[in-house]
């Protein structure tokens, strides 16, 4: 079974080889496949890839967001959906870096570009 991990690491080896252009953008971003859940089990079919990035990345981001469709179908993906690190970051009412401490300091590095 193709894991998250790969999915996304299979969805940046497209870009970076297909789109140079993009992967300069990209490649200051945290790239994750997110997997929706309902009650608690995961649907597996309507996974879709997430971009955290940096504040400054964002705009530019979104106006490639047809390709990385493209690129997410190809892969087996739903959808991109391009995320304010800089936002989620400063957030106050956040809980990433009590929940996910790993997603926090992947952000912290994004942020930090």
């Amino acid at each position: 079974m193709i894991t998250e991990e790969d999915l996304a690491q299979q969805f940046n080896v497209i870009i970076e080889h297909t789109h140079p252009r993009v992967w300069e953008l990209i490649r200051h971003c945290y790239v994750r496949v997110i997997t929706p859940q309902l009650k608690n089990k995961p649907l597996p079919n309507a996974r879709y890839i997430g971009i955290y990035c940096p504040e400054k990345l964002v705009t530019a981001l979104i106006t490639q967001k047809n390709l990385l469709k493209e690129v997410a179908a190809y892969v087996g993906l739903v959808d991109v959906v391009c995320l304010n690190a800089t936002n989620l970051m400063r957030y106050p009412m956040s809980q990433i870096k009590q929940n996910y401490p790993h997603l926090w300091l992947e952000l912290l590095w994004v942020v930090s570009y």
